[in-house]
């Protein structure tokens, strides 16, 4: 968080005027992988000249929608559409909870000038907050007068904040000249079938056209709206990601067509995300036993959809009020007692110089990956290994390993470091004291990488991890994470070749994919 008098005085250090930081910003460009389509993605590592200037525009400091950019920049979600038009077997919306961590939840329903309000309070308290989206607890579309009224509020006072929204696409078509007409760039559409027969099994029914509709008859209409509204979207030039929620036994294989699909009609970024079905959370799916997938089925399907769109990896499956970087949540920091009573003054200069210096930082971590891509350049081989980085942000190993709620995955190669997905475990410090079912969690949720890189590690849990076949590695502490682990894979790949150790490649999803054995 920072106070007032710490934004004036990032703003004097500034000492370049804002035009020509800003100009070298859009020169950089870079934030993705490459696609089916040879153009880069906002899905992981960056590269200069990847995409058009107008779309960079839009996906510089968007966390979702980059990578690159979800280190730096944060959003904010304000729940004022509570009412929903279809059922989905894997949701069930909470208005009161502050417990759970998923779509659909949320502490407290906003008017759409309560929600003003907060944003306004969150953008000044964090600067770096620089999209506002609205993904409900129910549809956004399903409450067009709350939702757009909304929007206009935030247009009028804060212009800088990018606008999204999050929907089903039921009501989509209906809405999209809407849309366009409040400068709303960004739209997330949740398209998890394209096969009627599948998605009677996800969509128990849909109110359309002021009735309920059951079974195929509503799947079919479900994914004629969605696609033709994902058309629409593009045509008008609005940036588009749709999130598909992989269901085992379901809709798993079918992802791939889908993929397929909305890649056709134009969407940006797929985001394929695990089905979250905890029996307590009361979903149909978490009471009758449907089983999510595990993080090695999710990555293997991730990576079969890669070659023909861009895929999302960072996704967090935030609540409908979620505050902050992705991975953490601020919300209860601004509830609606506490906002009311606070005297909020925005200043957007102050927020761009804040801004401006997150950049400079960026542009710092580009030029160090790019440096020790340069050293790497000149080697050959077919390993890859995967590593999981303890980060609280800024793309930097900067978390301790007992406080880590999750670890970001990164597959390392000669192409580089690329981020691939995040594992959330429990926290292993509790009060000062490990925990050892903690710790055994930790390991199950990593088993699979080579090596963790922490800030720091305590003695027992760094030796419980060489036990179970995993490098603790704290050298590259409060280091940039991709030049940190690129420098590691060479000092590796080395090590291999000289025979201090051997590389072992495991495909059985339930041990470590590239393990390191002594020679």
């Amino acid at each position: 968080m920072a106070s007032h008098s710490e934004l004036n005085s990032i703003a004097v250090e500034v000492a370049k005027p804002p035009e020509a930081i800003m100009q070298e910003i859009a020169e950089h460009k870079g934030c993705g992988t490459s696609g089916g389509s040879g153009k880069a993605s906002c899905g992981s590592a960056a590269g200069q000249g990847d995409l058009s200037p107008e779309i960079w525009e839009k996906v510089k400091n968007h966390p979702c929608y980059s990578e690159e950019a979800h280190h730096h920049y944060a959003r904010m979600h304000v729940a004022v559409a509570p009412a929903c038009n279809i059922q989905c077997n894997y949701c069930n919306r909470k208005y009161d909870c502050a417990n759970e961590s998923r779509p659909g939840v949320v502490s407290e329903k906003l008017t759409p000038e309560q929600a003003a309000k907060k944003v306004l309070a969150v953008a000044s308290t964090i600067p770096q907050m620089t999209v506002l989206g609205i993904a409900g607890p129910g549809d956004p579309l399903a409450n067009p007068e709350k939702t757009f009224k909304t929007f206009e509020l935030i247009s009028q006072t804060a212009p800088d904040i990018k606008l999204c929204l999050s929907t089903n696409g039921l009501a989509l078509p209906d809405h999209v000249e809407t849309i366009k007409k409040f400068n709303v760039d960004h739209v997330t559409i949740t398209i998890n079938m394209v096969d009627p027969e599948i998605g009677q099994h996800i969509y128990p029914w849909i109110f359309w056209e002021h009735k309920r509709i059951t079974g195929i008859e509503a799947a079919r209409i479900i994914t004629e709206r969605q696609l033709l509204g994902l058309e629409m979207l593009t045509a008008a030039g609005v940036l588009c990601k749709v999130n598909s929620v992989m269901i085992p036994g379901v809709n798993d294989k079918h992802l791939v067509e889908v993929n397929r699909a909305v890649k056709s009609r134009g969407a940006f970024l797929h985001n394929i995300m695990p089905l979250i079905s905890a029996p307590e959370h009361g979903t149909v799916f978490g009471l009758n036993g449907q089983r999510g997938p595990t993080a090695q089925e999710l990555k293997a399907l991730q990576d079969s959809c890669e070659g023909e769109m861009n895929m999302m990896r960072h996704c967090r499956q935030c609540r409908a009020d979620a505050v902050g970087l992705l991975g953490e949540d601020r919300s209860a920091e601004f509830t609606t007692e506490k906002i009311m009573e606070m005297d909020v003054k925005y200043d957007s200069a102050s927020r761009q110089a804040y801004q401006i210096k997150v950049e400079q930082e960026r542009q710092e971590k580009v030029a160090a990956k790019q440096e020790e891509l340069a050293e790497l350049a000149g080697e050959h081989s077919d390993i890859k290994v995967l590593v999981a980085v303890a980060t609280k942000g800024s793309g930097r190993i900067n978390e301790h390993f007992g406080h880590a709620k999750e670890f970001q995955i990164y597959e390392l190669s000669t192409a580089g470091a690329k981020f691939v997905g995040h594992r959330r475990v429990d926290l292993y410090c509790q009060g000062g004291f490990g925990e050892e079912d903690s710790l055994d969690t930790i390991i199950r949720a990593i088993n699979d990488c080579t090596a963790v890189f922490v800030a720091k590690i305590g003695g027992c849990p760094k030796d419980t991890l060489k036990a179970a076949g995993i490098e603790p590695v704290d050298s590259y502490a409060h280091e940039f994470i991709e030049q940190s682990a690129i420098q590691y894979f060479k000092a590796y790949l080395d090590k291999v070749k000289s025979g201090e150790i051997v590389h072992v490649e495991r495909g059985d999803a339930d041990i470590r994919q590239g393990a390191f054995v002594a020679a």
